[in-house]
């Protein structure tokens, strides 16, 4: 079972309540209850909040750790490191994938936890991504060739900083740089600084302070109106130059026998 459905099941019991009176305090049918405990469902990212809220727990505890008997929250952090996510929904209560273009990341970066500012944001509708949190960003320049200025980044929201992985891609909006599309190059420690690497080699990695960090997105697609061009023919230059290495190598291998 998730931590999710352990959580709810444990803390439901430890105040004596029923499926149903939980169900009736939270709002919701006795039926989401029993799913959501057997894990047959996750709650949306507002329910859960609601539901922490309800516990008195923090949502990052409730959905990362293990609450049992031997539990012990954890001491507050600086309120102002309190990371709060702004989302919209369809009338179907479905999340919605947000799009921010180039020429409203500026804005973004001012208005991301403002619940005005991002229902106003364009809407994308990917059947593929049904379970999570998403958001499109426009990328620019040719940092990250081969996907071009102008691609879309689908990037998945990354709650915990600490699951972030070196060597794969990520949205990290910054005080300092906006919005970026980078590969990480190390893990993530409390306020220490991020190495972010761009794939065109031409760009030198650089760090950013963990404290500057707002949001970090997971790549989790693209989308671009540029396809893919074939391979160039090799030239006899190319071939010249492989042959060259090849003989190289095995000259190596048999002074190394």
């Amino acid at each position: 079972m998730s931590i999710i459905s352990t959580n709810i099941k444990f803390l439901r019991k430890k105040k004596g309540l029923t499926q149903q009176q939980f169900a009736d305090e939270i709002g919701i049918k006795r039926s989401l209850v029993g799913a959501y405990e057997e894990d047959r469902a996750d709650p949306k990212y507002d329910l859960l909040k609601k539901i922490a809220l309800y516990f008195e727990i923090s949502i990052d505890d409730f959905i990362n750790e293990t609450i049992n008997e031997k539990w012990a929250p954890k001491p507050k952090g600086n309120p102002a490191n309190l990371r709060v996510l702004s989302i919209t929904v369809d009338k179907d209560d479905n999340e919605n994938i947000e799009m921010v273009p180039v020429k409203a990341s500026a804005g973004y970066l001012n208005g991301y936890a403002d619940p005005e500012y991002v229902a106003g944001l364009s809407k994308l509708h990917l059947p593929m991504f049904k379970q999570g949190t998403y958001r499109a960003f426009e990328i620019k320049g040719d940092s990250m060739l081969p996907l071009v200025s102008g691609t879309l980044i689908i990037g998945e929201y990354v709650e915990n900083w600490g699951d972030i992985k070196p060597g794969e891609t990520y949205v990290v909006l910054s005080k300092t740089e906006g919005v970026v599309y980078k590969r990480i190059g190390n893990k993530y420690r409390d306020n220490k600084k991020l190495k972010l690497i761009s794939d065109n080699p031409a760009y030198d990695p650089y760090e950013i302070s963990g404290e500057d960090i707002l949001e970090i997105w997971k790549a989790k697609a693209y989308l671009s109106t540029q396809l893919p061009t074939p391979m160039p023919e090799p030239s006899i230059e190319n071939l010249t130059s492989m042959m060259s290495e090849m003989q190289k190598s095995i000259s190596k291998l048999q002074s190394n026998n």
